[in-house]
């Protein structure tokens, strides 16, 4: 049962004014969580739901919007707090009006997450764990891109797999894929703040056409990982990807490396919702594999 009372005061004494809300307003809130929007007056903030065991996932959510915000670049919901009230857990954050995104949008979402991806760190990883969907995504540090990417993330989705029940083909190719993988990943890139979860639900316009993007599932990595997963259900779009590569090109071989960073994704389908995933994801190494001969 959620306490709103609880999560009301939390809110009041983050943003430092009273705050005393009417009835919440249930909206959407994803595949994993419940949404509501609480306002008293012309203040209002989105907050989202769990069971208290999952307070560490918001905490984490909060990190990477805060550090989205920090880059003044594209517009993300600004994080106020997280905590409980009763048995769950909760995040508080600027509530945005949506209002779809069209062709300008669009453009200047790719401009402004380009922008995004500038913001550097020295190593790949993040200061702490966090979640891909409902998936543990581990995120530590290292300064090779080629090794974090094979143990943290398709080496840890190939093993969920294998506890899963998903053997055979999907490892044998897995395992021949992790063995070549220096090949494909040659471009040296730079450790860029990486939204990490950017598929087309998880970005829209607000009401005034500015791009926004949301449910973070960040870390440092190869940008072109953000980029690809834009491709993967349906892509944002060629004015997107034109004003992207205006702003800052994508390196040669792209095409080829796209296909493994969604990989990563396309496997944690399969770990989370089964069904015809792992014939994609073997179709996908395969693909890989051909590449490197």
């Amino acid at each position: 049962m959620t306490d709103w009372s609880e999560i009301a005061t939390q809110i009041a004494a983050a943003s430092g004014e009273p705050f005393d809300p009417k009835q919440p307003r249930q909206v959407g809130g994803g595949c994993i969580n419940a949404a509501a929007v609480l306002a008293d007056g012309d203040r209002r903030w989105f907050v989202k739901l769990n069971d208290a065991s999952r307070l560490d996932m918001f905490e984490a959510e909060y990190d990477g919007l805060a550090a989205m915000a920090a880059t003044d670049s594209i517009r993300v919901p600004r994080p106020l707090c997280c905590g409980t009230g009763g048995r769950q857990a909760f995040i508080a954050m600027e509530y945005i009006p949506l209002g779809g995104s069209g062709g300008a949008t669009t453009a200047r979402a790719g401009e402004e997450l380009a922008a995004m991806h500038r913001s550097t760190a020295d190593t790949f990883g993040w200061h702490r764990d966090n979640t891909i969907g409902s998936t543990p995504q581990p995120n530590q540090r290292d300064a090779h891109w080629v090794r974090f990417w094979c143990e943290h993330r398709l080496g840890f989705q190939l093993e969920l797999a294998a506890r899963n029940g998903y053997g055979g083909r999907l490892q044998e190719r897995g395992a021949r894929l992790l063995e070549q993988i220096g090949a494909l990943l040659d471009h040296a890139p730079a450790p860029s703040l990486l939204h990490g979860d950017l598929w087309g639900g998880n970005f829209s316009g607000d009401d005034q056409g500015n791009p926004v993007i949301f449910d973070p599932a960040c870390y440092y990595g190869d940008r072109e990982a953000d980029v690809a997963m834009t491709e993967l259900f349906g892509g944002f779009g060629s004015r997107f990807y034109a004003a992207y590569n205006a702003a800052w090109p994508l390196d040669a071989g792209y095409e080829t490396r796209k296909t493994l960073y969604n990989l990563y994704h396309i496997l944690n389908h399969l770990n989370l919702f089964g069904g015809g995933y792992g014939g994609q994801a073997e179709r996908m190494m395969d693909r890989l594999l051909a590449a490197v001969g």
